[in-house]
């Protein structure tokens, strides 16, 4: 007898791993398993705009990046103390009017550098809804607060967001013809939006990504992170406080599950080698003089030089940096 529905994922037929670059971009669910496989030394880069929800303002991230974008100090705007830009999150605004316009251009000319290596291209659409700023007729990536008198709102529909990205998966595959493309829809609920206005906006999203990945089969898929968290995590006890946004057991679970799907064997092996050197790097000994502790520090060394000497390109200058400060 079974007592849960379990979304059974197959292998796809690709693999990402330490040697494949990863660039994750759009809703903060993105942030989630991004940050997963950037704690844990792969090559991937998160959100350069930080946050963006809805597929307009992603697509308009990404042909940003596409063409090293640079902003300009007419492109930012000034509101309680904090300079900003709508296509950016919030995280970019500064007091700071230089600041605030150098961090923006500084993230989008690394993310176009990283284009030139980029393998694994992740992207997470939160919501269908758009907010247009009434005052110049554009569609924001973020409302920085400003009052929501100030904007109106609209939802795209399946064909609109079809038709701008198959323009932008063109583009994207004349740079690279193998590049794979992963879709999938946050499963975080955007209840400002209703209960049924969420249920829409997650609706159009899927069945738009459905109708690219039939247009490009050889370069787009989907990754089932919605399923997963509405009809194999349905139980709230995977909800954070909020009742909204996954908890961290739920994107642990997610996050498994997008591992066994994509990472081989060699990468498995290699991720676990890596988790275990960084809990052995965060032990507080009670005593670090001990021949034991100077033991384990050197072991811990070891293994790091053993991976390095096979991937040179991790990085594990912090680790060896905390493990040498222990060395008597």
């Amino acid at each position: 007898m079974k007592f849960r529905t379990e979304v059974e994922i197959t292998k796809y037929p690709f693999n990402i791993g330490f040697d494949s670059p990863s660039l994750f971009i759009g809703s903060c669910f993105t942030e989630n398993i991004g940050a997963i496989m950037r704690e844990n030394k792969m090559p991937a880069l998160v959100n350069p705009f930080g946050v963006v929800y809805n597929p307009l303002s992603i697509h308009k991230s990404l042909e940003s990046i596409l063409e090293n974008k640079q902003y300009e100090l007419d492109d930012i705007h000034f509101s309680k103390g904090l300079w900003y830009n709508y296509d950016f999150h919030t995280r970019f605004s500064n007091p700071n009017k230089d600041e605030c316009l150098s961090n923006m251009n500084s993230a989008i000319g690394n993310a176009h550098l990283f284009l030139n290596k980029l393998q694994n291209l992740i992207v997470t659409f939160g919501t269908a809804r758009l907010y247009r700023l009434k005052q110049t007729n554009s569609v924001v990536a973020n409302c920085h607060k400003i009052p929501a008198k100030e904007f109106e709102h609209q939802i795209m529909s399946v064909d609109e967001i079809v038709e701008i990205w198959s323009a932008l998966i063109e583009k994207l595959l004349e740079r690279n013809i193998y590049l794979k493309i992963i879709f999938t829809v946050s499963p975080i609920r955007h209840w400002k939006d209703g209960a049924e206005g969420n249920q829409l906006s997650k609706a159009t999203l899927i069945v738009a990504v459905h109708k690219l990945i039939a247009k490009y089969p050889n370069n787009a898929f989907y990754f089932p992170s919605y399923e997963i968290m509405m009809d194999d995590l349905r139980d709230y006890r995977f909800y954070d406080d909020d009742m909204l946004h996954p908890s961290s057991k739920a994107i642990e679970y997610i996050w498994g599950k997008f591992e066994s799907a994509f990472l081989d064997k060699e990468s498995k092996d290699l991720l676990a080698k890596i988790h275990r050197i960084k809990q052995a790097v965060g032990h507080r000994p009670f005593n670090p003089n001990t021949s034991e502790h100077q033991k384990f520090i050197n072991q811990t060394i070891a293994s790091i030089n053993e991976i390095k000497s096979k991937y040179s390109l991790i990085n594990f200058d912090d680790e060896i940096e905390k493990l040498n400060s222990q060395i008597c």
